[in-house]
């Protein structure tokens, strides 16, 4: 991909369906009975990834303008004839292991070479104690997992990372097992499948950064709208912010608490962002954002906040670079084991292009800088580091090269396209 600068963008931008609820639509919707409806499901190659792993495991799913999902119930999967394959999705290896611990069959699941070395202890771990027979690969704590038959049992877990991913592993884990399972977290990290759970009829109890499941629930098939993803939307709401004369509007975005920290931040910097047209879809809260172009400034980002915005972390580093005054990120370690280590890359390659960033172990610190210059840079095979870097190329002078963006497909497959159109 080859970006230069540009100005004066003004344009409505369609923003593809969020990934994280495409993600659980499916996996709850083969546990429910009866058929699932799908609309504005994300077409990208995780939750694809997703859809082909329960198709492999007896799942009837059609792909039309919606995706229809005929559910079997929480014992209607059936052993696949191969070894699972999630490519390079952390979040359908982490939560459908927590699914097929409460199987009757033996599961191999893996993915790519940057899924096989990213954690899983953080999964492994609960489920052990909830008596899941799960083994790893290299040191006991890397896919490709291995899961065996076992009874499972509740448990009350506190957590010791605020991960969705954990936490709905855990709690899919306990519709398997009698009684009450729990997870406590120090934050509440994103709470799409408590949400999507009580649609689809599981008991299931939220407070604070606690949620409560009760085993062996008879879920039902349901409609699921999917809003717009507010981490992709966010490279674009950045761009409008950064980009000279440009005003940038967007419908039909999620705006769940636990994922709009993004929003808050950039209105810290000054941002002129507007949110319009709130309302309740599927239980998901959603508006229409506009953003303007605007004089940012310096920001400090740490604590509870972190988890609402771990994967806009990268395109906020873009947009801080051109801010007046310094940037702090801290709390972030997360970003270290991601699809890549985004501190390390997203520091290596914007200086690549005269950014004034070092990294912490646990986020960065970024001073302003006059202007960015177009280079050759790397993406790492992540999408987000991709994005983010595209997003700067926007503003910085020359051409900006980016090496093997096709990554980029992993959740926002007409990005390219749209930039093209700039």
């Amino acid at each position: 991909m080859i970006i230069s600068k540009k100005s004066n963008i003004k344009r409505n931008i369609s923003i593809p369906s969020d990934k994280s609820i495409s993600h659980r639509a499916i996996m709850l919707g083969s546990l429910a009975t009866g058929t699932t409806r799908v609309s504005n499901f994300l077409l990208s190659d995780d939750c694809l990834a997703t859809i082909e792993c329960f198709r492999q495991m007896g799942i009837t799913i059609e792909e039309g303008r919606d995706i229809i999902i005929h559910g079997k119930g929480l014992h209607g999967l059936q052993k696949p004839s191969k070894a699972l394959y999630v490519g390079n999705s952390g979040t359908t290896i982490r939560i459908l292991s927590g699914i097929l611990c409460g199987q009757n069959f033996d599961t191999v699941i893996g993915g790519d070479s940057s899924i096989n070395q990213r954690p899983m202890d953080r999964i492994l771990i609960p489920l052990r104690q909830m008596g899941a027979n799960i083994t790893a690969s290299k040191d006991d704590s890397l896919a490709p997992l291995h899961i065996r038959p076992s009874r499972l049992s509740s448990i009350a877990y506190k957590s010791p990372v605020a991960s969705a991913q954990v936490k709905s592993s855990i709690l899919l884990a306990g519709l398997y097992a009698k009684g009450i399972t729990s997870v406590e977290e120090a934050v509440l990290s994103r709470n799409h499948t408590e949400l999507m759970l009580e649609g689809f009829g599981a008991e299931i109890e939220s407070s604070a950064t606690k949620a409560s499941i009760k085993g062996l629930a008879n879920m039902k098939g349901l409609n699921i709208r999917v809003p717009g993803d507010i981490s992709s939307a966010a490279f674009f709401m950045v761009a409008g912010l950064i980009i000279p004369d440009s005003e940038i509007y967007m419908d039909n975005i999620g705006v769940n608490p636990t994922r709009a920290g993004i929003i808050k931040v950039l209105k810290d910097m000054g941002g002129d962002i507007t949110l319009s047209n709130h309302r309740i879809e599927c239980g998901e809260p959603v508006c229409d954002i506009l953003v303007r172009s605007s004089k940012l400034k310096g920001t400090e980002i740490s604590g509870d906040i972190i988890p609402s915005l771990i994967d806009e972390l990268p395109i906020i580093a873009v947009a801080a670079c051109l801010a007046k005054g310094q940037t702090i990120i801290s709390d972030a370690k997360e970003l270290r084991v991601k699809e890549c280590d985004r501190i390390d890359a997203m520091t290596k390659e914007l200086n690549k292009m005269g950014a004034d960033i070092t990294a912490k172990d646990d986020g960065m610190i970024i001073r302003p800088v006059n202007m960015l210059k177009g280079t050759y840079v790397d993406t790492y095979n992540d999408h987000r580091i991709a994005m983010s870097l595209a997003i700067a190329g926007l503003v910085a002078e020359g051409e900006t090269i980016i090496n093997n963006s096709e990554c980029i497909s992993i959740s926002f497959p007409q990005f390219a396209e749209i930039i093209n159109s700039f």
